[in-house]
């Protein structure tokens, strides 16, 4: 060491947790050449994004999944595809982080076929699967079998890879879309920790590992959380989290190595909390969240992966990538964070926090053990049902402006944006005929696997064999290898599951959700349950029915669900069926209930095919006096061909105002009935 680091008590720097950036998208190719021009730049670690057919078990010309291809990730339908995904990357020298969790297995298997066919051993593999199901239900939306299965798949993961791929992270309990679907900090923990313990308890019933080996089990439990900008709290979550790990592990499972015990997580700071307005601040929200998760070192996450400064406008660049990396190399390498011990030790501050924390979260974790566990809170409705009701609590926090954020409830005025003058080239766009090109070479590939060079035997025989295992208890991890060597696609490998475990539909949590915004006399929200209840009555019908849809594969219905529960709470009738339904069933739906109004929440990019689409089927059923509002992450040019092609009005995330937005739905609602222009004093 230096003289001044002697001086200064310094020590040693220590290594840098691994960068990482959140990429995919388009096809195998293009997600190929960004993954190498990545590396190059001095990412130590691949991160990989597919797109919602691959996360839903559906290959690129299922019906669902039109207008989705290649949008929010890369589409791998097949073996063919993942060689070409990482062509040129040696997989035994990667550590790749897959986010992926229904067909987790399956492209686990891919992966590790084109390992074998680049010669690497594959008990020197090292990366993670997401492979958290329970929070799929929760929050994010790509689940595709009922609980009891998908917990039996992650079980298999487990037991194989502990076995075969010793390196391998088969599962990252995921609090990430916790956060972002409302926890607050115990309940993030909490259900993370009660996800983890239904996993764990799976493992060690299932029989598949012994109980001298359930230390290798735990050592291999990673966890990927959420950091947001109220980075004290954020920083005493992460040492919450790691002394209730230690002592779940301790307690429960007998494990005595400390080391096995040991927290590991990964993290991506929080995309929720980063506005369309202003977005230039979004750059010092990251650098605070990225803080929370590494001055720490007792609490330091093992991996890092950053958002960019403009994801709330749409498909970072790789340039806002780049910018999002070098945020991490300069704190890893330019500032003296890394020579240190932990500097929060013995802060009374902070160990009350902590210690208030790990005190809330196990009250909360004895809750949910009480009711049967996760996967039965999860069935009962009763952890979505929890999450609904704190998000809307947040929200009503920033619409009265209780919680402040810059440039949207406080300090809105703002100079113009030079890196948003041109907002067509501020945001990275996926050609519309990537769809379907590769929608042609999966049929393509469904003709020639069998001939040469691929030769692969027939599918058919390795599909009855994985369906053959699923029926009965064995392990599914060989079958679904065997799938992966014959080129069964990815639409093929999981119907067949489909057909052997069926689907399952999550509880929305809207209709159990409390009135987060009680209807105050004089209050935004009065004037428009007045106005709610006037037009009703001006209509000859009891109450106004609004219909929110959830179009295509998108499952983030996070906003879906808070405008639901707002106009239920504004008077409305709401007909809200959840996720994952075409533009047919929307519109059916929208017949049958004989509703007023329709709204559609897409946050995946596939708004541009799927809501012209519900616009024309109402056309011919002949109910153009029904209104048609969308929101998202919609573009400012695509929000003007949706309102030229006849949609009332188009809602991103800087609209936050909710109650103001169920007013102007009301509005619409009138104008499309050709009744007056109605003010009903607040």
């Amino acid at each position: 060491m230096t003289e001044r680091q002697i001086a200064d008590g310094a020590r040693e720097k220590d290594r840098p947790w691994l960068m990482r950036t959140y990429a995919g998208h388009s096809t195998a190719e293009a997600s190929n050449e960004l993954y190498r021009r990545n590396l190059a730049k001095g990412q130590t670690g691949l991160s990989v994004a597919f797109d919602l057919p691959t996360q839903t078990g559906y290959d690129p010309d299922h019906i669902l999944a039109r207008g989705e291809v290649g949008r929010v990730g890369v589409p791998v339908s097949h073996l063919g595809d993942m060689r070409r995904l990482f062509q040129d990357i040696p997989l035994e020298q990667m550590n790749t982080s897959m986010t992926i969790n229904a067909t987790a297995m399956w492209l686990l298997a891919l992966y590790q076929v084109v390992a074998e066919e680049q010669g690497a051993d594959i008990t020197k593999l090292q990366g993670t699967t997401q492979n958290d199901i329970v929070k799929e239900y929760l929050s994010r939306g790509t689940h595709v079998f009922p609980p009891g299965p998908s917990l039996r798949l992650t079980t298999d993961m487990i037991a194989y890879t502990v076995s075969h791929m010793p390196k391998w992270n088969p599962i990252n309990i995921c609090s990430y879309h916790l956060q972002e679907a409302g926890a607050t900090p115990v309940q993030e923990i909490a259900y993370a920790m009660s996800t983890a313990i239904a996993v764990l308890d799976a493992v060690r019933d299932s029989g598949q590992v012994p109980q001298e080996r359930m230390g290798d089990v735990v050592a291999r439990i990673s966890f990927f959380v959420n950091a947001g900008v109220r980075f004290v709290e954020e920083m005493c979550k992460m040492r919450a989290f790691g002394r209730i790990w230690d002592q779940i592990t301790r307690e429960r499972y007998g494990i005595e190595n400390a080391k096995q015990r040991r927290f590991r997580y990964g993290v991506q700071v929080n995309s929720l909390g980063l506005t369309e307005a202003q977005p230039e601040n979004n750059v010092q929200r990251i650098v605070l969240e990225m803080l929370a998760v590494t001055l720490s070192k007792d609490a330091r996450a093992r991996a890092v992966q950053l958002p960019a400064w403009n994801e709330a406008l749409g498909l970072p660049t790789p340039w806002d990538q780049q910018w999002s990396l070098r945020i991490q190399q300069v704190l890893a390498h330019e500032s003296d964070l890394l020579e240190y011990e932990d500097i929060f030790e013995g802060s009374h501050v902070i160990e009350k926090k902590v210690a208030q924390l790990v005190e809330d979260s196990l009250a909360e974790i004895d809750r949910i053990q009480e009711m049967g566990g996760a996967m039965a809170a999860v069935e009962s409705g009763y952890l979505k049902s929890q999450l609904v009701s704190s998000h809307a609590e947040r929200r009503a926090r920033i619409e009265s402006g209780q919680e402040k954020i810059v440039g949207v409830n406080i300090f809105e005025t703002t100079e113009p944006n030079p890196l948003t003058a041109d907002l067509d080239t501020a945001i990275q766009t996926v050609d519309p005929a990537v769809e379907a090109r590769v929608v042609t070479a999966i049929g393509r590939w469904r003709d020639t696997r069998y001939q040469p060079p691929f030769n692969h035997p027939r599918p058919c025989k390795a599909l009855e064999r994985l369906k053959e295992a699923a029926e009965g208890t064995g392990n599914l991890m060989e079958a679904t290898l065997e799938c992966a060597r014959a080129g069964v696609t990815t639409g093929e490998w999981a119907g067949a599951l489909r057909e052997v475990f069926g689907e399952f539909r999550a509880p929305t949590g809207v209709s159990s959700a409390p009135i987060a915004v009680p209807v105050e006399p004089g209050s935004a929200l009065a004037g428009v349950r007045a106005r709610v209840d006037a037009t009703a009555r001006d209509l000859g019908s009891g109450k106004l029915r609004f219909l929110v849809g959830k179009p295509g594969l998108d499952g983030h219905s996070n906003g879906a669900e808070q405008i639901a529960v707002r106009a239920r709470d504004a008077g409305f009738e709401v007909v809200y069926q959840g996720i994952r339904l075409t533009p047919e069933q929307i519109v059916d739906a929208a017949l049958a209930e004989d509703v007023h109004a329709v709204g559609l929440s897409i946050l995946s990019g596939s708004h541009a095919q799927l809501v012209p689409d519900v616009l024309e089927r109402l056309r011919v059923a002949g109910a153009t006096d029904i209104p048609v509002i969308a929101g998202g992450i919609i573009p400012n040019g695509d929000a003007e061909q949706l309102r030229e092609a006849g949609v009332a009005a188009v809602f991103t995330p800087k609209d936050f105002d909710i109650t103001g937005i169920i007013g102007r739905i009301v509005d619409e609602i009138r104008k499309a009935n050709k009744l007056d222009p109605l003010e009903v004093p607040a």
